[in-house]
């Protein structure tokens, strides 16, 4: 059974930084391309960043370019969403996903907030 555990998120001012993780089991992690999707109180599902297997490269949304960053330690199954410069914008409940294999995390909510 594939299992996406995400965890880092909390509350956090106006300007601040957040590392969000996401810890996966049940697949051979590293061969899997690993996405992040957010949504907003009362808003539909936001893709946010997406990040290749192996040296594939890694893609964000047009809202988040420049401010977030991805990354993945394959040797501890984890995928890193680096959030930086946070706006009130940025608050959500953020999931990440294996696309290949459909499943998706319980997700961690993020609040920016003063």
């Amino acid at each position: 059974e594939v299992q996406l555990v995400e965890s880092g998120g909390g509350l956090v001012q106006p300007g601040g930084s957040l590392r969000l993780s996401c810890v996966g089991s049940g697949i051979t992690f590293s061969a899997y391309a690993i996405s992040w999707f957010r949504q907003a109180p009362g808003k539909g599902l936001e893709w946010v960043s997406t990040i290749n297997s192996g040296a594939g490269g890694s893609y964000f949304a047009n809202s988040v370019e420049g401010r977030f960053t991805i990354s993945r330690d394959d040797g501890e199954n984890t995928v890193y969403l680096q959030m930086n410069d946070l706006t009130p914008e940025d608050t959500a409940v953020y999931y990440c996903s294996s696309p290949a294999t459909g499943s998706r995390g319980q997700g961690t909510q993020v609040t920016v907030s003063s």
